[in-house]
């Protein structure tokens, strides 16, 4: 099973930005995603990189950026603008976004004035 590993999280102001990074411990194949849970929900798919082409929420498009670099494993979050609403913990998985074959353990990002 593919081990994921984010990181990149934190607290930032309205309007600022971030980048999450999702190091794997092989490679990557097949849908990456990005989903997040925001406290006292349930969890929310919010960018899927099929290797070729990349899917956003409607909530993010515009605003949020996936990429992936294949030669260090490695997949991106690029978040500007960011909202408050966008509080929440964010993880990266393989697979189908629903029921993914492999899930890390996610990086809390907070945004607050």
């Amino acid at each position: 099973e593919l081990q994921l590993v984010e990181s990149g999280g934190g607290l930032v102001q309205p309007g600022g930005s971030l980048r999450l990074s999702c190091a794997a411990s092989g490679m990557l194949t097949g849908h990456m995603n990005w989903v997040r849970q925001a406290p006292g929900k349930g969890l929310e798919w919010v960018s899927t990189h099929t290797g070729v082409t990349q899917y956003y929420a409607d909530s993010v498009r515009g605003r949020f950026t996936t990429s992936r670099d294949n030669a260090k494993n490695t997949l991106y979050l690029q978040m500007n603008s960011l909202k408050t609403e966008d509080t929440a913990v964010y993880y990266c998985s393989q697979g189908a976004w629903t029921q993914p074959s492999a899930r890390g353990q996610g990086t809390q990002v907070t945004v607050s004035s």
